[in-house]
Order: structure tokens, then C-alpha cells, then sequence
């Protein structure tokens, strides 16, 4: 006798959806970088080392773009949302 709990199987659909999403996205991808989309009305594609994950100024940016975006992201990858010119000084600041 097994015992099912629903809101885990609706959890694995979930991730399977959003692996073959990001399969999808990141096959352009090099190990150890993410692609990010970043931009207010028209979205430019990014691509940074995952390193930047451990800033806390990036850490931010992935803070507003989930009070703004959720975890439903239009462009199948992480928005951000912010002009391109703010990300490009913010990134070029933490290589």
C-alpha cells in the first residue's frame, strides 16, 4: 500500500516542465554560466558565470525580478528586470 500525497506529484510535473524549458534555453549555454534576460520593454540575453550568484548586488536583481516575475518567466529563462546599461556596469563591476 503506498501513500500519495498530490502536491508532491504536482511539484515533479512542475520541475519536469520547467527541465525541458531549460534544456531548451541552455543548450547554447557553456558549463558554469547561466543565461539571463535582462531589460524593461525589449529583453537582451545575457550570458554570466554562475560565480555571480554569490554577489549580493545580483542577489538583489533575482529578488526583484521575483517580486516581479514570480517564477513564470516570459522569456523561459531568468528576467531581469532593470536597463541593460545598470546590468552591464553591475556585472562588469563583479568579474
Amino acid at each position: 500500500m503506498a501513500i500519495r500525497f498530490p502536491a508532491i506529484s504536482l511539484a515533479k510535473q512542475i520541475l519536469r516542465r520547467s527541465n525541458l524549458v531549460a534544456n531548451q534555453v541552455a543548450k547554447d549555454v557553456p558549463k558554469g554560466y547561466l543565461a539571463v534576460y535582462v531589460g524593461v520593454s525589449q529583453k537582451k540575453r545575457f550570458v554570466v558565470p554562475i560565480s555571480v550568484l554569490n554577489q549580493p548586488s545580483f542577489q538583489e536583481l533575482l529578488r526583484k525580478s521575483e517580486e516581479e516575475f514570480g517564477f513564470s518567466h516570459p522569456m523561459g529563462g531568468i528576467t531581469i528586470p532593470c536597463r541593460e546599461d545598470v546590468f552591464v556596469d553591475l556585472t562588469s563591476r563583479l568579474s
